[in-house]
Formats: structure tokens, sequence, C-alpha cells
């Protein structure tokens, strides 16, 4: 069966984050939105079907997570990441966010040290500061413009007693997928210094050939019991209203006490419809995102062709994710007066690069998720912008 992605569909006046909001965050209805990490593509055909049968019961009671849902991530997992996981690991939870920020209120204490590394997605600053933990940053380097790990840095922050580190993988904003070599340094430092990872994982089926994700919680046997993985299929397949995802903790202890935490804030089942969307889309979705795959790899290969050889601008193709993150640093301009020029003169909507740290300042981050003719038009409107500049 094929798909397609071309269809242009109208999602102003549907409540949307990234269409509705355009006027009082960028101050025009022109610009157009590229900016928050949602598809502007219809979900598997599968998954509508589904809603819309269980719409039509017409009975939205309370609902449990059953067994054919457990089976339907199980089977996912072993399917696309060859991780066998068993049923009663598994937790669910409204996002990962939401997770992250029980994790850290469960496995840490007010003025306990958390390690992120940047520029990364901005909540994670938030989990660490607003739990009264001191956030502590290593610094991604790039290396032939590519970004990579420094573990030295790495693990010098490591020593300053870090309880708790969370892992973006694939990296949101720069698309790296870490791998195994990389992952496995990871696992031994967290391991010498007794840390524990917490895994954000949401990106990992939106990989690109060869590149290949790999859950850090397989990397060494010993080490499981101290790595939590969020998960969700919400940016799979685009599902990110219907708040739904699940987090695999296998120490039973650690995963009672994050239960427990969730069901002190009322946090202890998921939404019907989140459910129904997860089985469907895990059961039936595997041509279609195939078939999207394939789209987002050509929608990506235009923007960093069409940027390939202007001076001003340079992209890092991202090697999972439907995030670009663009460097203007040679336009030199403040980051104020950037946002300026794609605001007012580009009439383009990007994620702000200071928002990831300070070593975002001077990116900016592009989502490709939506029709060809969409980039093409936000691409060409940033070039002939360029031109003017």
């Amino acid at each position: 069966m094929t798909f397609s992605f071309d269809k242009q569909i109208e999602r102003r006046n549907t409540r949307a984050v990234k269409w509705d909001l355009v006027q009082s965050l960028y101050g025009s209805k022109d610009v157009l939105p590229m900016w928050v990490a949602d598809m502007d593509f219809e979900v598997p055909p599968a998954v509508k079907d589904a809603l819309v049968e269980r719409v039509q019961h017409g009975v939205f009671g309370y609902t449990f997570a059953d067994p054919a849902l457990q089976n339907a991530i199980t089977g996912w997992l072993d399917y696309k990441h060859d991780w066998q996981v068993k049923s009663a690991s598994i937790l669910y939870s409204p996002g990962v966010i939401t997770t992250l920020y029980m994790a850290i209120q469960t496995f840490t204490h007010q003025g306990d040290k958390v390690l992120i590394q940047t520029p990364v997605y901005p909540p994670f600053y938030d989990i660490v500061k607003r739990h009264d933990r001191q956030l502590v940053t290593s610094q991604l380097k790039v290396h032939e413009g590519k970004y990579e790990m420094d573990f030295d840095d790495f693990e010098a922050k490591l020593q300053q007693g870090v309880k708790a580190f969370i892992l973006c993988n694939p990296h949101n904003p720069v698309g790296r997928v870490w791998k195994q070599e990389e992952l496995e340094q990871i696992v031994a430092l967290c391991k010498k210094y007794n840390v524990l990872i917490l895994a954000d994982e949401i990106h990992a089926d939106l990989v690109y050939k060869p590149n290949k994700h790999i859950p850090i919680a397989k990397i060494d046997e010993e080490m499981t019991d101290q790595i939590i993985t969020c998960m969700s299929p919400t940016k799979t397949f685009n599902l990110a209203g219907l708040q739904a995802s699940y987090v695999i903790v296998t120490d039973k202890e650690k995963r009672e006490a994050l239960e427990q935490s969730f069901n002190k804030q009322g946090v202890h089942m998921l939404n019907t419809m989140g459910i129904t969307a997860i089985e469907a889309a895990y059961n039936n979705g595997r041509e279609w995102l195939d078939g999207l795959l394939a789209q987002l790899e050509e929608n990506i290969d235009y923007v960093v062709h069409a940027f390939q050889d202007n001076d001003k601008v340079e992209i890092t193709r991202p090697e999972g994710t439907y995030l670009v993150w663009m460097d203007f640093r040679k336009l030199g301009l403040s980051q104020d007066e950037l946002k300026e020029f794609l605001q007012k003169d580009a009439k383009i909507g990007l994620n702000d690069g200071a928002t990831f740290g300070e070593e975002g300042i001077g990116f900016m981050r592009m989502n490709v998720a939506c029709p060809l003719s969409t980039v093409k038009e936000g691409t060409e409107r940033i070039l002939a912008a360029l031109e003017k500049q």
C-alpha cells in the first residue's frame, strides 16, 4: 500500500499550536510556521479508522491498559529496535516530559546535580531548575561539521557528584543518532560514578539509514536497572495531542517508586483515545512509517541541497528526527536581530536556537515534517531574504 504525504491539510482554527498561535508568537499572520515538533501529515489510516470506530461507540468512561496494549508496545520494540521488553516493566504517562519530571522528583533530592548535554531540548533545563536541582551541562562539540560528545568533559562533570544524567537520543535539536560505541562510553562512565540514566528516546523511530537507533538500556545488562527509558508513538505517528507515552523501568523497586509518584500526582491512567491510537499505530503503522521516512528524507535532502552553495547558512544534516539545525552565525546578527530578520524579512517562524542553551545562539531549528511544497516555500523564503541581506 502506498501513502501520499503531499496533501495540504488546513490546520488553522483547530487549536493547533503551530498554526493558530502564529500571530501571537511571530507578530504576523503571514509567517509560515515551521517550528513546534508535530507534523502536518494525517495519521496512518489504521489509526484514524480506529479512533473513528471508538468515537462511534459513544461511551468514553474510565479505560485501563490491558495486555493487548502491552503486546502492541513490546511487539513494536522487538520489531523496530530488536529490544525484548517485559510487559511488567512498562508504566504509562501522558508524555515523556511528564515522566522526566516525575523521575527527577522520585530519584533525586533538592540540591542534587543533574547533567544534560547542550544544546538540547528546552524543557530539559526546566526539569532540573524547577525542582531546585543543580544544573550541570556538558557541551557537545562539533568535529568536521558533526556534533559529538566530549567524553573528557562528560566524565569531569560526573566526577562533581552528578546523581542523574538526561540523555536525548536521537538528539533534539542537532539530530545525532548516538552510535554503539558512544552509548557504551556513556554507560561505562555512568556505571563508574553510579549515575542514573534518564533516556528520552521519543524520536527513536525517526532514523534514516544507515543510522540505527539503539536503546541505551540494551548496552549493558548490569546497568539496565540504572536506566529509565521514556518512549512514545506521538512523534512517530503525529499523535502529540492525544498525550500518550510509556516508560520502561526494569528494576522493580524503581518502577514501584516511580509509579507511586505518578499516583501521588493523580497521573495513573492513559486517556481512551491515546490507548486506541497506540495500539492501532504499533499494530498497523509499519508501512505508513516507511513511507513517512522516505518523505522526510526527501524533504531534508531538499533543504540541504538548497543551502549547500550558500555561504551565509550552514545546515547540520540530521541522522534522525525531522528537525533541521541551521547555523546563521555568519550573518553577524544578534539573536534578536536574527529572529526579526526571519520573521519580518523571510516571513518564516522557526524555533529560536537560544532556547536550546547558550550554544544555540546564532542558530534556528526548522521542522520539515510537512509536504515538500511547504518545505520548498519555507526554504525559498529564507534564501530570498538572504539575497537582500
